[in-house]
């Protein structure tokens, strides 16, 4: 069992280990951006709708109420 209140005696860095870059990860809201510009262009479907678009909304809103009143909310499901 760890006690906070003991120095600890085991160095915790040793247990870590490096994790290699073996996949770039391109920018999240670019390709986002792009996949929306090519359905502008007639070149593909585009899944995110106003709705989703909503309920990113209401995501953020509601983590902004979590983290003020220190508490878990719950996250009603919206409706078109």
């Amino acid at each position: 069992m760890w006690n906070p209140d003991i120095r600890q005696t085991h160095n915790f860095f040793d247990d870590w280990a490096s994790v290699p870059d073996t996949q770039v990860y391109d920018n999240a809201f670019k390709v986002q951006w792009e996949l929306f510009l090519r359905h502008v262009w007639g070149e593909g479907e585009y899944r995110w709708d106003l709705l989703e678009g909503a309920k990113g909304l209401q995501l953020v809103d509601l983590a902004l109420k979590s983290w003020k009143e220190r508490r878990w909310v719950d996250v009603p499901s919206l409706e078109r």
